[in-house]
């Protein structure tokens, strides 16, 4: 699900840089993440799932480029 999100939102120019503020012209290392913790003695279990992604900007004259988990945060909708 967040792949074809992160895809669409790039072939749709909806993310975008904040560096030049243009569309962000391709993503790659695109993972899935599960991180787990738990604690035996008081037995709380924390299931965290996420994707991170790396983010290029690849616009003339910017050269932004973020790994990040937080891409939601560059979609504009």
């Amino acid at each position: 699900m967040s792949l074809k999100r992160i895809q669409d939102a790039v072939t749709g120019k909806k993310m975008i840089c904040p560096t030049c503020k243009k569309p962000v012209q391709k993503f790659e290392k695109y993972a899935e993440t599960i991180d787990a913790v738990r604690d035996g003695f008081n037995i709380q279990e924390i299931d965290s799932h996420s994707s991170r992604v790396t983010l290029i900007c690849n616009n003339d004259g910017c050269d932004w480029k973020e790994r990040t988990e937080y891409w939601e945060n560059y979609i504009d909708e």
